[in-house]
């Protein structure tokens, strides 16, 4: 029923952009925390990104300053813009909603992940 649907993926040269996004279906969009994780080969999943529901953002490290999160409730999807790739961005980023409707407990889904390489 809820499906998280990404798109924007793809390769691209040191210090390009990509703009990716995840469009949210099953009512659940405007209750959920979005967030943008990723994973890099031999690592761990890592937050890159999070907004809210009332549109409060956080980022890691590493991404601050060149990327940003945005939300378009209209459309029910969320985006990761990327700028100034490095190739220590390259990993499967994956979108992530946390649904927190009344009286339920809070719950996960993902999208399937999309490929992001950038060469050197």
């Amino acid at each position: 029923q809820v499906q998280l649907l990404e798109s924007g993926g793809g390769l691209v040269q040191a210090g390009g952009s990509l703009r990716l996004s995840c469009a949210v279906s099953g009512g659940i969009f405007r209750d959920s925390t979005m967030d943008w994780y990723r994973q890099a080969l031999g690592k761990e999943r890592e937050l890159v990104a999070r907004i809210t529901n009332s549109g409060g953002t956080n980022y890691a490290d590493p991404v601050k300053g060149r990327f940003t999160i945005s939300r378009d409730n209209a459309e029910s999807t969320v985006y990761l813009q990327m700028n100034s790739l490095k190739p220590e961005d390259t990993a499967v980023y994956y979108c992530h909603a946390g649904a927190h409707r009344p009286f339920d407990r809070q719950r996960d889904y993902w999208g399937q992940g999309t490929q992001v390489t950038v060469s050197s």
